[in-house]
């Protein structure tokens, strides 16, 4: 039998690219979508800028390895005597009895302790015979100077009160203190003793505040199979390290070390301890993690916390200030804050200005119109210095930056003032004072294994050789904690 299979139309090729009736190739005979390969961007666009968060620690902190799953350090106590809400249990004839509450030997910002043979309390609180006081009325005008002749201790309600038998030099004929109703703080000034008696009859032993954190072990990974190797197909790429170049299926291993090591920096940014009664502490296979004591955490348990979302005037500043006298008076300070933060201080530093409204001319130059008008504001000296910088954790989506379309989430950390330079440390350790940064990141080591940055390939595919896995898995593990000396010098900014 004959094959009738005559088109309705017989296509010619032309020979010149002039489009007509019979060398038009219609999707019904052709898919010309695909006759050619597409037109492809050979370079990867940046839609995010640089997206990684790290950077914090490389520009505050130091790295040191460590041999032990706990980091234990000293810092300096008081080197001073005050003690708050003491009260006189008697008095007359221009002296009397003033009682120093048990709460007060915990809570004393480590001031210097006495040893003495007081039975109830070997080590107790610091005040001693012939020691000379200042006290002054809590919520009142009252102020009187005294003499310590005689202590005594009280047991009561599970604790030890101390009882300090003081004579004082004013006269108290008017406006003597009342009893049990007025409360002092009392600091120790000095002392005095008559000619031909002895000497002081106890010691100060330095009372030292002990901290401790442990290393959290950080892993991730990325796995491609040996098939996927094989389709390249090459990108030109810039990464957040500065790399530059072409790479194929590698650029997702590349992207996963990246991710990793801003892991590694805002674990010991956010890391919590876990307490005991936590589910994640519940002490079993599945479960049993101890977490760490991140920088926020620990600021927000030994430092300070400016709870109106971040300084906005120079009265804020001012209690800042106030605050950090009472610290460690250290003279450079920096500020890390969002942009909401930094917006903020560049309003309140620009309307200091006198010059123009707004403060708009305020700079070092005239402001002519064809210069830009520069309101960012990097630095400023209020008692003591401050810089300020934008954070890119704290402005970044997807991690701290929390605004959202109805506002901002509530209980947001606006900033950080991070203290400038070194302090001075025990490290039990080392067995030495030390000069450490306030931020010291630890990071396990021996001479045997180091695992500040480990990672390792694991599969038959990509150069690996050791596994029947049609694939290669590349692993990456870091064990690390950071250790916040000096928390009482930093401040976190939060709602």
């Amino acid at each position: 039998m004959p094959v009738s299979a005559t088109p309705s139309f017989q296509l010619q090729p032309s020979a010149y690219r002039v489009p007509g009736a019979t060398n038009y190739i219609g999707s019904a005979a052709f898919d010309w979508t695909n006759q050619y390969l597409p037109d492809i961007y050979e370079k990867e666009f940046e839609r995010y800028g640089n997206r990684s968060i790290s950077g914090f620690l490389r520009m505050v902190g130091a790295e040191m390895p460590c041999a032990s799953d706990l980091i234990r350090w000293a810092e300096q106590g008081r080197l001073h005597i005050k003690y708050t809400g003491c009260t006189f249990t008697a008095f007359g004839a221009g002296g009397g009895t003033l009682r120093i509450p048990a709460t007060q030997f915990a809570a004393a910002l480590g001031s210097p302790v006495a040893t003495n043979a007081n039975p109830l309390s070997q080590t107790n609180f610091g005040v001693r015979v012939g020691q000379t006081l200042v006290l002054q009325q809590e919520n009142g005008t009252k102020n009187f100077h005294g003499i310590i002749s005689a202590i005594s201790y009280v047991a009561g309600g599970g604790s030890v009160n101390q009882d300090v038998t003081i004579n004082l030099y004013e006269d108290t004929t008017t406006g003597a203190p009342v009893v049990g109703s007025e409360s002092y703080t009392i600091w120790v000034y000095g002392s005095e003793f008559r000619k031909g008696t002895g000497g002081m009859t106890d010691t100060l032993q330095p009372f030292d505040l002990y901290f401790a954190n442990n290393p959290v072990i950080i892993k991730d990974r990325y796995t491609v199979t040996g098939s996927d190797m094989t389709q390249i197909g090459w990108v030109e790429v810039t990464t957040e390290n500065g790399a530059s170049g072409y790479l194929w299926y590698m650029k997702a291993e590349h992207e996963s070390r990246l991710r990793f090591e801003d892991y590694l920096e805002a674990t010991v940014i956010e890391a919590v301890p876990a307490v005991g009664t936590a589910a994640a502490n519940a002490g079993n296979a599945t479960q049993g993690f101890k977490g760490t004591e991140g920088v926020f955490y620990a600021v927000q348990q030994r430092g300070n916390v400016f709870s109106g979302g971040f300084p906005t005037g120079l009265a804020d500043f001012d209690a800042i200030v106030q605050r950090l006298d009472k610290q460690g008076a250290i003279e450079e300070n920096a500020m890390f804050v969002n942009r909401a933060a930094s917006f903020g201080m560049d309003d309140f530093l620009a309307a200091q200005n006198s010059y123009g409204t707004g403060g708009t001319s305020y700079g070092l130059f005239d402001n002519s119109e064809q210069m830009a008008l520069n309101l960012g504001f990097r630095g400023f000296r209020r008692g003591y210095d401050f810089y300020k910088t934008d954070w890119k954790y704290l402005n970044d989506p997807t991690m701290r930056g929390q605004g959202t379309a109805s506002g901002t989430v509530g209980g947001a950390i606006n900033g950080l003032l991070v203290p400038a330079g070194t302090t001075n440390v025990y490290d039990e350790v080392m067995g030495q004072n030390a000069k450490r940064p306030f931020l010291h990141v630890r990071y396990r080591e021996t001479e045997a294994e180091s695992r500040k940055f480990k990672t390792w390939a694991i599969g038959s595919a990509g150069g690996a050789a050791n596994s029947d896995s049609d694939s290669m898995s590349v692993h990456y593990l870091s064990e690390r904690c950071v250790c916040t000396l000096g928390a009482n010098n930093f401040f976190i900014f939060q709602s």
